[in-house]
This record gives structure tokens, sequence and C-alpha cells, in this order.
């Protein structure tokens, strides 16, 4: 089977989406004839088992004759689009449509309340009403990465043909932490964007700040200067900058030592369809505190961390609660992280389930 995706970007300061392309490829690649097509950026990714392609990112300059010029080249059995809101996924969808190829949109959580809400009036609405709402409608399936994100998806009305298929990791490359003994480290490790909720941290650890005395949280990731700078004062005026640690983005193994040595992973988001770092964490044997605008419940069935409401008032309490636990909590916590993520969400298993729907689509 030879499968095409398109996706927007393939830089590293590209957050979850390239994360997940990357991880999905691995393995996916292994079972198909598998090409992506993006384009240039100024750090790409590697991704392996897989061939890329680059075209022009102009839809009105370029971009359509590039990509019907590939798809004659590679006549893919089917192709799958990543993301939302960008004139060029809709319009790879259509122009892959019209010459009847089969398509799979996955929205990756930018079809969610709290993303169509945000700047609704002056962009939702106006790329609705122009490409999206129509490439939604026409998608052969969407898929979903959670039942959470399915609900909202058919709430939307569009489009009822969706799969669910979790996201994945190479959960047996990830090596599990070998001592919960506190370090006093706690990370935030993510895109630095509103949607995050990075302010409600920095709040909490204010109503904290006795307690946390000794402690470095750790914010790591890429972001807007301008929106860097605006938590950075928020930090200072709460009086807890020398507590909070802005640390830029953090790749390869320095990453993983960072999940590895915090005591605590927070992601106190808005909104996420997934939250592949709240995995990562997880396999690295670290608790995790995140929100119900993420679809990790299990935190609490598998008792390796805090499922909260969104805002600083839960962030404190869950924040509260794991600066009272023991050692030998957190090593049980840990571990039982690293069995959600064995049990649950593994990249092959990913792989094949992606397959099986691309075979149901392509019938």
């Amino acid at each position: 089977m030879k499968v095409l995706h398109y996706i927007p970007s393939i830089d590293r300061s590209s957050g979850g989406t390239t994360a997940y392309i990357q991880l999905l490829a691995n393995e996916l690649g292994k079972l198909t004839e598998l090409h992506i097509v993006s384009h240039k950026e100024k750090h790409p990714i590697n991704i392996k088992n897989s061939t890329i392609h680059y075209i022009s990112p102009s839809v009105l300059n370029g971009m359509k004759k590039e990509w019907k010029t590939l798809l004659q080249e590679i006549h893919p059995d089917i192709i799958h689009i990543n993301c939302c809101w960008m004139p060029g996924c809709a319009f790879t969808q259509k122009w892959a449509q019209q010459l009847g190829y089969k398509v799979v949109l996955t929205p990756h959580g930018m079809l969610e309340p709290w993303i169509i809400k945000r700047h609704h009036w002056t962009k939702k609405i106006p790329a609705l009403l122009l490409y999206q709402k129509r490439a939604i409608i026409k998608a052969d399936y969407l898929h979903a990465t959670a039942k959470s994100e399915k609900e909202n998806l058919l709430k939307l009305g569009y489009n009822n043909k969706i799969e669910i298929i979790a996201n994945g990791i190479e959960v047996k490359n990830i090596a599990l932490k070998t001592s919960w003994n506190r370090k006093k480290k706690i990370l935030f490790l993510s895109r630095i964007h509103i949607k995050k909720g990075i302010n409600f941290l920095i709040e909490a650890t204010a109503n904290l700040k006795t307690e946390l005395q000794g402690y470095t949280i750790n914010i790591a990731g890429e972001g807007e200067e301008s929106y860097i700078n605006e938590l950075k004062q928020l930090a200072s005026k709460l009086g807890v900058e020398n507590l909070i640690h802005f640390i830029g983005g953090v790749y390869g193994d320095k990453k993983w030592e960072l999940f590895k040595k915090a005591d605590l992973f927070v992601l106190p988001t808005h909104s996420e369809n997934f939250g592949i770092v709240v995995a990562e964490a997880l396999a690295c044997g670290t608790p995790v505190i995140t929100t119900q605008g993420t679809p990790w419940q299990e935190l609490e069935s598998y008792h390796c961390g805090w499922w909260t409401e969104i805002g600083t008032e839960a962030t404190t309490k869950a924040l509260k609660e794991f600066l009272q636990c023991t050692e030998t909590q957190l090593e049980q916590m840990g571990k039982n992280g690293r069995k959600l993520i064995e049990e649950k969400y593994s990249s092959q298993k990913v792989a094949q389930d992606m397959v099986e729907l691309y075979k149901k689509v392509c019938l």
C-alpha cells in the first residue's frame, strides 16, 4: 500500500503534530510505502522509514501544480491530511479528491471547542466559510485520537465518519527512570502558547511559594518572544521568578534527561486532542498533572497522576497533593504510568490500526 501524508510543517518547533508524524512514520513506514509532503523549514526533524517531499507553501503560487505532479508520480492508494485552518491543508485535500483520491483528515485537536472559540469571528468563521467546513464534510474519514475528540467532532455535525486511533510512542526505546528520590524539579515541556495554560502553573507556584522553596520549575519549549516575556513578567509580579526557569526548546537526549530528572510533569492546558508529552513523561516513569482539556482520564484509573479541572485553583490543589506524596508513592505512580503506556499506546499498535483504517476507506 502506498500512503501519502501531507503536514504543513515538520520543523522541530511545531510541537506535538510534528512529533506525531515522526513517531507514526517509524512504524507505518515498515507496513506501507510511506511518503510525507511538507514545506521547507529551518530545522526539519529526521523522519525515518519514509520519503520526504517538499512543495511550495503558497496556495496561489506553485503549490497546486507541484502537488498534482507529485500525485501523478507516486499514485498513492490513500492520502492523509494533517491539521486544519491553514489553507494548504484544505486545498491539498480538494485537489486530491478532484483527481479521485480517498482522503483521511486528522484535525489534531484543531476542531476542539476551545480552539474554535479562539479568534472565532475574525479567523475561524471566515476560514470555515471559505474552505474549512467543506474540507471536513468532504473527507472520506476523520481520524480522532480520543473518544472526547470524536464526541466534539460529532457535535459539529459536519461529518460522522470518524475513527478513533490514539497517538502512540516508541515506548520500547524509552528508558524508565531508576530513582524516584526527590530532586525538587517540576517540568513543563511543550510549545509555549496561550493554549497551554502556563499561567496557571505560574499562579499555582505563587500560591505554594513557601512549600515550593528549593524547587525548580522548568518551562521548556519554543514560542513567540512577546508571549514568553508576558509569562516572565507574570512570574516576576507574583514573586516566583527565582522558582520559574524558561529554558527554551529542548530536543533529543536533553529532552529525555529532563523528563527523567523531573519529580513531576505538568501540562495545565486548555485543550489537547492527545498530548504526546503526557505519554512521554509517563513512559519515563514521571507522574503527571494535566487537565480535563486532555483525554488523560486514565491518570486516575491507573493511579499515575492527576486529571484536574482547568485553572489555577485545580492546579494548586494537585501540586499540593504531589508535595504530600512520599517517594515510595511517587515510584509506584511512575511505574503505573509506564504500565499504562506499554499496554495502550505503543506506536506499533497505532500503525497497525492506521493501516486497517486505510483499508476500510479504500474499499
